[in-house]
């Protein structure tokens, strides 16, 4: 049984933290974020912080607790160990979702600190 917890303890000690963007085929604002966000996001402290994860407005994962069932899209869950913190609902432009993005990072607690945000 030690031995079994000195193997999981690493990962037990260590929160998940994703970005999740639910969005569906069709999405005029979700394409609007993909071409002004996407190339971008990857390259952030914020995505160091929380990856992107993209989902499916009508299949989405299991594992995944929402504090209730988004609607629109794209909605950004900002989730830790597969439980929602926070989110943005819609694609507000890049400016607001900068700003929005920062305030929900900074919300999440002190495991949040990012550099250059």
């Amino acid at each position: 049984m030690t031995a079994l917890f000195l193997i999981l303890a690493p990962a037990l000690s260590r929160a998940e933290t994703v970005l999740v963007m639910v969005e569906q085929t069709g999405c005029a604002y979700c394409e609007a974020w993909n071409v002004a966000i996407g190339p971008i996001y990857p390259k952030t402290s914020e995505a160091v912080f929380a990856p992107l994860v993209r989902v499916d407005l009508r299949d989405l994962p299991a594992d995944m607790v929402f504090s209730r069932p988004p609607v629109f899209t794209p909605t950004f869950v900002l989730m830790r160990d597969g439980i929602e913190l926070s989110r943005i609902e819609g694609y507000p432009g890049e400016a607001f979702f900068w700003g929005l993005l920062a305030q929900m990072i900074e919300k999440a607690g002190p495991d949040a600190t990012i550099v250059g945000g």
